[in-house]
């Protein structure tokens, strides 16, 4: 597998190299020491890339998204259909800002790194994820990570059923031919007891992802890009907090 990764002062690390140090993994442990819901999955997030920066102001970035969420909030009334903030928040965030899957640099470290979704404008699903739940939240939508297989979604609960959305794909809404269809392609035949892989009940690869459960997907992926280029300094980073989430 290909890698890019990034070079220069701008990059993870910058011109120094890695930084593996109690300081930048105590504060990511205090917060890991809470309930799962008092978890603050952006600033957790930030905390991660601060092993890649360790001069990342993660206070300016929860701002920033605080600040992004006000911007939304003032257009929409509080008291609107959730399927009308679901339009604003998708025209908002990848409409007016911009933002983007990372089709082309899929395995850049950087789409892993929330300060650098929001710099680049652009991410994979889980890292999109993360920001469309997070601002979804500041406007009154209940949203919720989905950690479906091989592709990271969010859910929506409304009076009438779920909707399940693709923040990857600039918000597309997913039918449940769509979700079925993904599950063909990556869940192996031999892992469904003899059920036919088209046959499988969606719902049960719908359920709603921990705030655990979700961190531990964004460093699973740094592990994975970290060991295929073989750069096993940054890999130690990882490991150092995936033990702080799932020290069992």
């Amino acid at each position: 597998m290909m890698v890019e990764t990034p070079h220069g002062p701008h990059g993870p690390h910058g011109p120094h190299g890695p930084h593996v140090t109690p300081e930048l993994l105590a504060p990511f442990r205090a917060l890991l020491a809470q309930d799962d819901t008092r978890i603050e999955l952006a600033r957790a997030c930030l905390m991660i890339a601060r092993d890649a920066y360790p001069a990342l102001d993660v206070a300016h970035y929860v701002g920033e998204i605080e600040r992004l969420g006000l911007r939304l909030r003032t257009r929409l009334s509080q008291h609107g259909r959730a399927e009308k903030k679901v339009i604003a928040l998708n025209e908002f965030i990848f409409g007016e800002l911009g933002f983007e899957g990372n089709v082309d640099a899929y395995y850049d470290p950087r789409n892993s790194y929330l300060n650098d979704v929001i710099d680049r404008r652009t991410g994979i699903p889980i890292s999109l994820s993360i920001l469309y739940v997070e601002l979804g939240r500041r406007i009154g939508l209940p949203l919720e990570g989905v950690s479906f297989p091989g592709h990271f979604l969010v859910r929506l609960r409304l009076r009438g059923g779920m909707l399940v959305l693709d923040p990857f794909a600039g918000g597309a809404p997913q039918s449940e031919d769509d979700l079925r269809e993904r599950l063909t392609r990556v869940v192996p035949q031999a892992a469904t007891g003899g059920i036919p892989v088209d046959e499988l009940p969606v719902e049960q690869f719908l359920a709603p992802a921990s705030h655990r459960q979700i961190l531990s997907r964004v460093l699973r992926n740094l592990k994975a890009i970290y060991r295929a280029a073989d750069e096993p300094a940054r890999l130690l980073e990882v490991l150092n907090r995936i033990l702080v989430v799932t020290p069992d």
